[in-house]
């Protein structure tokens, strides 16, 4: 897959919003993360994204067709993670998560940026 290609399929994922989806509440906790993803993927079959998500701070998974693989933590009430997603980086960032009751919402630069929106399959 050519870098640009990649690019810009990361931003399209990233950028991707559930605009009529309402009745989001915040995830500030790791523990609730977890109990909320329980042993699910994020899957936004859209965009072909399946991410397994372990409590041991892996990220592993597919999107578009290539592999996804990375780490993650909870910092300060947010998701923060770095990822690799079939060969180019995908840098460190701490994104607001947010819950639904059917999908799980990740906003990037703690809230302030880009959402994608995953079910849990």
């Amino acid at each position: 897959m050519t870098t640009f290609f990649k690019t810009a399929a990361i931003a399209f994922v990233l950028s991707a919003t559930a605009a009529t989806a309402q009745g989001y509440q915040a995830i500030s906790d790791k523990a609730t993360f977890l109990a909320t993803l329980g042993d699910k993927n994020l899957s936004n079959r859209l965009y072909g994204v399946n991410l397994a998500v372990s409590p041991a701070g892996q990220i592993a998974g597919t999107g578009a067709g290539w592999e996804i693989t990375g780490t993650w933590s909870w910092q300060n009430g947010y998701f923060c993670r770095e990822m690799n997603w079939g060969g180019d980086p995908i840098p460190y960032n701490c994104q607001l998560v947010e819950f639904n009751g059917q999908e799980m919402r990740f906003t990037t630069d703690q809230g302030a940026g880009d959402s994608a929106s995953f079910k849990l399959r």
